[in-house]
């Protein structure tokens, strides 16, 4: 027998039971055991602490992955030396040719 809403009295009790439109009862865990699965061994890298010399010569010590403890780090830029913090007003220092290959190799592109 069908209902005044066009459906029957079965569906009716499954709409009203929230079966009908997909809803599941909450699961709960069990927080009370311990996990089974454990953190794989050697899964972080070595944390050590690094000695850093700026450009100045100043030196700090920080921790870090870098290197091996006890290693000294030396910085070829840093905030001091560098234009984005300084405004420009220093020029950067050629390491080991790359700014003289890059002008070398782009010197005429923008020449007409």
């Amino acid at each position: 027998m069908l209902m005044p809403s066009g459906r029957d009295p079965g569906q009716l009790r499954q709409l009203a039971a929230g079966v009908a439109a997909g809803y599941r009862a909450a699961k709960f865990i069990d927080r009370s055991k311990p996990k089974t699965k454990a953190m794989k061994p050697d899964a972080h890298p070595d944390y050590h602490t690094v000695k850093v010399v700026m450009t100045d010569g100043t030196e700090f010590t920080t921790r870090t992955t870098w290197g091996k403890p006890g290693d000294t780090l030396h910085l070829d830029i840093d905030p001091k030396s560098h234009p984005a913090w300084t405004g420009g007003q220093q020029h950067l220092i050629d390491r080991g040719g790359r700014l003289s290959r890059f002008q070398k190799k782009f010197s005429g592109f923008l020449k007409k």
